[in-house]
């Protein structure tokens, strides 16, 4: 027995009782000795419980009658605070029980579209086998919107491009290279790769990726500017677009896996890729849900391969 709390073990249930919990059970069972056999104590650690809590506070609480126990006139004074000392540890241990479960936690997520639509669901499904009562907001915006977010608060961590983002802490997941994506029937299909220099004589249409863009920095490097003739935030709008013959296209593998129908697609000779990493302001001052969550992704990548999908 320490100093401070009693454990109390009926079954598989373990609660840690103070003086102050001893003390108003006894007061609600008017009895030491009905206490003690109810918490399954010797009636001598009770008395000694509330010895020691009659010490802390310098007075006598309890008197011993013929007929029972009652409170003395200054017992009748602390009562009320020693009630509301117990409730706020029981309330205490509740939370603690939550938090440990991750009940009624939410974890706020700063996404984007490949990620939000490819990846998430998944594991937000098989977390959620493990932590029912957890629930989640994703925010969903492009990289540097998303590294404002996590830096202000307003999530609490976020995917991101390693590259386009700073003064946050940061886990790498994996890299997802950029293939190109080609109508049926475009000359550009007889080749088994196609190169930047091809693609942007073309008419292209850009993934609008915010103020820092893998495709554009891509041809930046060698010196290219292609012919753009769209710029589309959604990437399954330019999926669509690339089918009705609009222009070609570079996307990211994750993004097109299961969508390769009405489409060519090849690798790009220059390899073009986002570094896709997790990102937060604090480990430790996250939630311990989103840290949670966090170690759960990072296990998923690695189980699942996805850490591989970079394709040299």
């Amino acid at each position: 027995m320490n100093d401070y709390y009693e454990i109390i073990s009926k079954g598989d249930d373990i609660d840690m009782i103070s003086r102050y919990g001893i003390f108003c059970r006894v007061i609600e069972n008017e009895s030491f000795t009905r206490t003690a056999e109810e918490m399954g104590y010797s009636q001598s650690a009770v008395s000694q419980n509330i010895k020691a809590l009659e010490q802390e506070l310098g007075t006598v609480l309890i008197e011993r009658k013929k007929d029972g126990i009652a409170l003395t006139v200054d017992g009748q004074q602390f009562y009320p605070y020693i009630q509301a000392v117990f409730q706020a540890e029981k309330d205490l241990a509740q939370k603690q029980k939550e938090m440990s479960g991750l009940e009624n936690s939410t974890i706020r997520i700063g996404t984007f579209t490949s990620v939000s639509r490819n990846l998430l669901p998944q594991i937000m499904k098989k977390f959620k086998e493990h932590y029912h009562q957890v629930n989640f907001v994703l925010q969903q915006g492009e990289y540097t919107s998303i590294g404002r977010w996590v830096q202000e608060g307003s999530v609490d961590f976020g995917f991101v491009n390693a590259d386009a983002v700073s003064d946050v802490e940061m886990q790498m997941l994996y890299e997802d290279e950029m293939m190109a994506v080609l109508p049926q029937g475009h000359p550009f299909c007889v080749y088994k790769e196609v190169s930047l220099t091809q693609l942007a004589e073309e008419p292209f249409i850009l993934l609008d990726e915010g103020d820092y863009s893998v495709p554009l920095n891509a041809f930046s490097k060698q010196k290219l500017s292609p012919n753009i003739e769209y710029k589309v935030y959604d990437d399954y709008s330019i999926l669509a677009m690339v089918r009705q013959g609009l222009g070609v296209s570079v996307l990211y593998q994750l993004v097109l896996k299961g969508y390769e129908e009405g489409l060519e697609i090849r690798p790009i000779v220059e390899r073009p890729r986002r570094k896709v990493a997790l990102a937060w302001r604090s480990w430790e001052t996250m939630p311990l849900s989103a840290r949670r969550f966090v170690s759960f992704v990072q296990e998923y990548i690695i189980a699942s391969g996805t850490c591989d999908m970079h394709g040299d």
